[in-house]
């Protein structure tokens, strides 16, 4: 069975770091590119970051210079550092990767971590 299982979510004050991490298992003969999305309670599910296989990256605007996303292929685990953390980057953070599971490709998810930041 495909999985993926996040960590890393918490509480921290405004200005303050959080790492988070999502790790792929199961019988996957891919990982294609992979993204961090955030959803905020009353808002739409919205896409933070995109890293794809060759380690291309791109960015949310509100994002951009704060966080890093990164990947190690080795163990199917893409990562969001999370710095200079504001208030309104409270959300619950999801995972979502494109894997190729033989016969054919699809995206899963993550179930999701909890990120709170405190003013």
């Amino acid at each position: 069975q495909v999985q993926l299982v996040e960590s890393g979510g918490g509480l921290v004050q405004a200005g303050g770091s959080l790492r988070l991490a999502c790790a792929a298992s199961g019988s996957i003969f891919r990982v294609n590119d992979m993204y961090w999305y955030r959803q905020a309670p009353g808002k739409q599910r919205e896409l933070v970051a995109t890293i794809n296989s060759g380690g291309s990256t791109s960015y949310a605007d509100s994002v951009k210079g704060r966080f890093t996303i990164s990947r190690d292929n080795a163990k199917n685990t893409v990562y969001l550092e999370m710095n200079s953390l504001k208030p309104e980057d409270t959300a619950v953070y999801y995972c979502k990767a494109l894997l190729t599971v033989l016969p054919g490709r699809r995206d899963y998810w993550g179930q999701g971590t909890q990120v709170t930041v405190s003013s």
